[in-house]
């Protein structure tokens, strides 16, 4: 992809991916304030601005956003991964890592996302 033979490159690649893990958790974390303060409203017995369950739903989406942009970013990078010379890759370091610990992520955002459902039903 690149031929500049310069580990700078993957370094580069490796800050967006985590720009894009920032970003999906702050997208999680979004969704559960949202389903949060609709059952909150609720729990105060004050009615809720949004048509029944509208909190509930929107918090899922905005979850749902957060795991797919962290999914999407994973598979960017091992994109980027598989296009860049050897010698644009730093000696002895583990590539790896950060792809696990995104999935990760995710997969602790997919959980979130069917807790928050199951809680409500």
């Amino acid at each position: 992809m690149s031929n500049l033979n310069d580990p700078r490159v993957f370094f580069a690649a490796e800050r967006t991916l985590l720009a894009w893990q920032r970003t999906g958790l702050v997208l999680m974390a979004f969704g559960f304030m949202i389903e949060r303060a609709d059952l909150m409203m609720k729990a105060l017995g004050q009615s809720s601005v949004w048509p029944q369950n509208l909190g509930l739903w929107l918090g899922l989406v905005f979850i749902a956003l957060g795991i797919a942009s962290i999914v999407i970013a994973v598979h960017q990078f091992r994109r980027i991964l598989t296009s860049l010379q050897p010698t644009e890759l730093p000696p002895g370091y583990r590539t790896g890592l950060s792809l696990i610990l995104n999935l990760g992520v995710a997969l602790a955002g997919l959980l979130l996302a069917v807790s928050v459902f199951l809680m409500r039903f």
